[in-house]
């Protein structure tokens, strides 16, 4: 005789795995492509610039693709727009390894960007609408999952790359592999699609105290995204780490992160989100000094992860002040955030063409500083 009890327990446990479980496969599929950045980039024999230029593509396609992000959940609802981003995130992936040459490789980038946003959005918009219906602060702990994710896929990646595995395979296991729960969570989801309302708007940049979490968004990301595009080439040029060993960096950082994030929760409560924003940028400007005087590679790892524990904060605590006001103050946030994470490391890529990565990192230790000001004048942050 069946039981009819079974398959609603396994609906309701997906329910609230699927959320996680989102935020956990764009940790793997970001990890993955940042992993390979030296393999990129050997392959078409780029120098800083030209790699700069490879990264500036996914910053364009970033940051144009939030009005887009924003009217995709007007029109659909976060749960369908999470699932059409998805679909062309995973389609777009194994499109970098394909790239014969440096502007193919480009436009590969830039949809990558547009894609990954749109994803990022929908599912950040879906985490503060639970936090609303949670009635506590449940961001830190989602982005915690994405962190799981980065750091399964920084060693994967590490590991494959050690075996020699190019690219393009790589990014193809990663793609089907990610396809099955993407449509499992999809399925799992309430349906929230909106009712259309003629004339409405979607999308607007920050305004009024908007504007100070855009800031802090804005230069956490560039810190956050500098390490991550750049932590693997630094260890390779500078420290002479191998292609298994370089990777590391990134994964102790995004360890360090999900560390973090698993108790930033309570850290909110017990001390305020500006304290811990604040405290946690200046934490991260003492990782970065670390991380470019070391002489030895288990240092400047430790000063990279030690940056991870600063910068683990910021986007969960931006976000969910965002999110408190609607999808329309979240993209608009998100925008001025994505712009520093993926325009800023291009930025460093030029700074590193003329006066060396070290120099060009150095002022990633800088900006912590300002964040951590920043901080402290987003009076909306908590």
């Amino acid at each position: 005789m069946s039981n009819p009890i079974a398959p609603l327990a396994v609906n309701t446990r997906m329910h609230r795995a699927a959320l996680p479980l989102l935020f956990l496969l764009l940790g793997v599929i970001y990890a993955s492509w940042v992993s390979r950045i030296p393999a990129l980039r050997d392959h078409l024999q780029l120098d800083p610039a030209s790699l700069s230029l490879f990264l500036l593509g996914g910053g364009i396609g970033a940051v144009s693709s939030f009005p887009l992000a924003a009217w995709l959940i007007g029109h659909y609802g976060a749960r369908r727009a999470c699932w059409y981003a998805g679909l062309a995130l995973l389609l777009t992936i194994p499109c970098l390894a394909l790239a014969p040459s440096l502007p193919l490789l480009m436009l590969a980038m830039l949809c990558l960007g547009v894609c990954s946003s749109c994803f990022n959005v929908a599912i950040n918009a879906l985490g503060a609408e639970a936090e609303k219906i949670a009635g506590r602060s449940i961001m830190s702990q989602l982005h915690a999952w994405f962190c799981v994710g980065t750091l399964s896929g920084a060693l994967l990646g590490s590991a494959i790359a050690g075996m020699e595995i190019r690219p393009l395979l790589h990014f193809g296991l990663v793609a089907l592999c990610a396809l099955i729960p993407l449509r499992l969570c999809y399925r799992a989801l309430p349906n929230d699609r909106p009712q259309y309302i003629a004339g409405k708007k979607h999308f607007a940049l920050p305004h009024g105290p908007l504007i100070a979490l855009g800031v802090v968004a804005f230069g956490g990301a560039i810190v956050e995204g500098s390490v991550a595009d750049w932590s693997g080439v630094y260890m390779k040029d500078r420290l002479f780490a191998s292609d298994g060993v370089a990777p590391l960096a990134f994964a102790l950082f995004a360890g360090m992160m999900l560390l973090t994030r698993m108790v930033g929760d309570k850290l909110k409560e017990a001390f305020g989100a500006r304290r811990v924003v604040a405290g946690g940028a200046l934490i991260a400007g003492l990782g970065m000094l670390i991380a470019l005087i070391a002489s030895q590679i288990p240092l400047a790892i430790a000063g990279f992860a030690l940056t991870g524990v600063g910068v683990a904060t910021i986007f969960p605590f931006i976000f969910s002040a965002a999110g408190r006001h609607g999808p329309t103050a979240l993209a608009g946030v998100t925008t001025m955030g994505y712009t520093g994470g993926l325009i800023g490391p291009p930025i460093i890529g030029f700074l590193a063409h003329g006066f060396g990565l070290p120099a060009a990192l150095s002022l990633v230790g800088l900006l912590c500083l300002a964040v951590a000001l920043a901080a402290g004048r987003a009076r909306w942050l908590e």
